[in-house]
């Protein structure tokens, strides 16, 4: 049995406390013994209370406190699970399942020139990366307006530049802009975004000849790989479905981008 076999498990959690920090955007605090097992890049798995809704929702850990023994989400309201998650309160109960997925390769990155990069929620996995990792960091945000959520916790572990789809702060524009704008270099980059972003990330990597390591965002069904309802092109063939497709879920979220086809 693998280590990620053995680390998964489906809990009961405690909400610690929760509050909106951003338009649609909230931040909640878990108790958890999963705690203990997180890193950057990692997710959970959270059970909506409503049964209608069926499939557990996947959010990627923000932050993680060992010391407390508890996990941070930021995330964002997208349909009805992620809506009822929204009304929770301290003291309630959520069923989790964790810990899920490879996170980053921080050993490939340390005493390096790094970029962390995050769009929109895409942001939130940087910061237990720019806690956990040991480098020259530049991180790099992309929100859309002047909602500029984990800016100020970013803030404490690098240095932290801006880009806005409407321009209100920092670079008009994404966060290839802010490196263009700021002419800003690096031996590696780790990511999280939308698909175009990480396509333009992916390209510019492959233009420096630098590595980079994107973690791909995707509608999830089991989260342990089993339903194949997540999958990516990939230059390898996977040893489960025999074709050149990798599950999000377990063998991502995070890749090497020159090893998949965005």
């Amino acid at each position: 049995m693998d280590e990620q076999t053995v680390r998964k498990k489906k809990v009961k959690a405690i909400v610690e406390s929760q509050k909106q920090i951003a338009e649609q955007i909230y931040d909640l605090w878990l108790n958890t013994e999963l705690a203990q097992d997180a890193h950057a890049g990692q997710f959970l798995a959270v059970y909506p209370h409503n049964a209608a809704t069926l499939l557990p929702r996947p959010i990627s850990i923000c932050e993680v406190d060992r010391d407390r023994n508890r996990l941070r989400l930021v995330y964002r309201i997208a349909g009805k699970g992620t809506a009822e998650f929204a009304t929770y309160r301290a003291n309630d109960e959520v069923d989790v399942l964790g810990v899920l997925g490879n996170g980053f390769p921080i050993e490939r990155a340390v005493g390096k020139r790094v970029f962390l990069m995050g769009g929109g929620i895409g942001i939130p996995p940087m910061l237990q990366l720019a806690k956990e990792l040991d480098a020259e960091k530049h991180i790099l945000l992309g929100y859309r307006n002047q909602d500029l959520f984990l800016q100020e916790d970013l803030g404490q572990y690098g240095r932290v530049y801006i880009a806005t789809e409407d321009g209100s702060v920092g670079v008009h524009g994404n966060v290839m802009d802010a490196v263009r704008v700021n002419e800003l270099q690096a031996d590696v980059i780790m990511a999280c975004g939308p698909m175009p972003m990480l396509r333009a990330i992916k390209h510019y990597a492959d233009e420096q000849g630098i590595d980079a390591y994107i973690s791909l965002e995707e509608r999830m069904a089991c989260g342990v790989g089993a339903c194949l309802g997540c999958v990516c092109i990939t230059k390898d063939t996977d040893a489960h479905s025999h074709v050149n497709n990798a599950r999000i879920c377990t063998d991502g979220p995070v890749f090497e981008a020159k090893e998949v086809e965005i």
